[in-house]
């Protein structure tokens, strides 16, 4: 199986190639937008600003062809920022067109809350998912972020954190899968997590 791990100048990308590295697949770390093409799925990581994000992703013309990618149907993931970059808008920095391929925007988290939202949390399942296979509800993950998304289609969410407040922090849409927390630095339940999503990108290779 082809896995294209999105290099655009993020600094997690060697340790999500070494999570799927564990599960038995090597991943090619790429930001041509040919080798996206042919992949059978992508991931896009992500730590730092939406406005440091979709400027390295316009400065190697990986927007449209993300776009397009995931229009095709294809198996998708994006992780963190990576996450954050799929809905339509981001007020970090200001206001930040995003990719606009999930419906909502992304927004700070309260003010009275500690920020960033650094270290562990549990992961509640709101709704059934294969990305979900094996992983208990209420699992720990690992998460470093200060802005979150805001849903216009709740429907999207599943799974949901407590921080203060809930926030979505797992969703999915068709064959599209984000998440707010880090699965490559989540121990063993990540690597699971990222194991799930390559096998249903393998179902839908073959």
């Amino acid at each position: 199986m082809r896995l294209a791990i999105v290099g655009y100048g993020t600094t997690n990308i060697q340790s999500m190639a070494n999570a799927v590295r564990s599960q038995g697949v090597e991943p090619v770390v790429t930001s041509d937008a040919l080798a996206l093409a042919a992949a059978d799925a992508v991931i896009l990581p992500g730590v730092g600003t939406a406005a440091a994000t979709m400027t390295k992703l316009r400065q190697h013309g990986l927007i449209e062809p993300i776009r397009k990618y995931i229009a095709a149907g294809r198996p998708f993931l994006g992780v963190c920022m990576g996450q954050q970059a799929l809905y339509d808008f981001s007020e970090e920095d200001g206001y930040w067109e995003c990719l606009g391929v999930l419906p909502g925007r992304v927004v700070g988290l309260p003010d009275n809350l500690r920020v960033p939202h650094m270290g562990w949390n549990q992961v509640r399942i709101s709704r059934d998912h294969p990305i979900f296979e094996g992983i208990e509800d209420g699992s720990y993950f690992y998460f470093v972020h200060s802005y979150y998304p805001r849903l216009d289609d709740t429907d999207l969410m599943i799974g949901e954190t407590e921080h203060g407040f809930r926030f979505p922090s797992a969703v999915a849409r068709g064959n599209v899968l984000g998440t707010q927390f880090h699965p490559e630095t989540s121990g063993a339940i990540g690597l699971r997590l990222i194991g799930n999503f390559l096998n249903i990108a393998k179902q839908e290779a073959a």
